[in-house]
């Protein structure tokens, strides 16, 4: 695992990981700096299943965040423990009806798209059960655009969308929104079919906490990330 920027916090992660990229656009978004650890999830059969990292998160997933005495896994976990803890730049809203919409969309993402494409449900597709690539594609394509159509819906017709997901400034809601677009450039969804979806990307790219959360500009990025 790859160490690299020693700081006070540790985020161990994937450049690839839209769960890690959730993390680092928060971090980014709250000017916190941290070490970057790097956990390669192909190489050598995954660097997650190394016992040094079993020892972190007996999950072996990414993200993890080591604040301090504590050591929290889950993306959205880390998020809310991280805006409960520095409060400047809250991720989410001040009420419980807008802080219910902000989690609703997160969620949205988080459980309902993202786990059928994560990494060891593909190469459960295509190993034990013998999908082929093709169908894997298809398999994909399939569950992210159903999800991404439910957010464009909700989006479209709720009153509290802004420049955002939610009025003006990015919120959890965003940090979950824009790695799941990414995810579905990188797999050639056509993204045609939700407008509202890509003019908030566009408002969230043109932000260095965005731009600089990107895998492409982390050190263990790789060609064509």
């Amino acid at each position: 695992m790859a160490r690299t920027n020693p700081a006070e916090r540790v985020l161990y992660n994937y450049f690839r990981s839209t769960a890690s990229y959730r993390v680092r656009i928060a971090l980014n978004l709250k000017r916190l700096d941290y070490e970057y650890v790097a956990v390669h999830l192909n190489r050598d059969g995954g660097e997650q299943f190394k016992h040094a990292f079993q020892a972190l998160n007996p999950q072996c997933l990414v993200p993890v965040l080591q604040q301090g005495d504590a050591t929290v896994s889950q993306s959205l976990a880390i998020i809310e423990y991280l805006d409960e803890r520095f409060p400047h730049f809250p991720l989410l809203p001040g009420t419980a009806e807008d802080r219910a919409l902000v989690r609703q969309l997160a969620l949205t993402v988080a459980c309902d798209i993202h786990p059928l494409n994560n990494l060891k449900v593909l190469k459960f597709l295509t190993g034990e059960l013998g999908l082929s690539e093709p169908s894997k594609m298809v398999w994909i394509q399939h569950w992210i655009g159903l999800g991404l159509s439910a957010v464009e819906s909700s989006l479209a017709r709720t009153a509290q969308r802004g420049r955002f997901c939610f009025q003006d400034a990015p919120t959890l809601a965003d940090c979950c929104l824009v790695p799941q677009l990414y995810n579905a450039q990188r797999f050639n969804v056509d993204l045609s079919a939700y407008p509202t979806l890509m003019a908030i990307d566009q408002a969230c790219q043109s932000l260095s906490a965005f731009q600089l959360a990107h895998p492409s500009r982390q050190p263990d990025a790789e060609p064509g990330a």
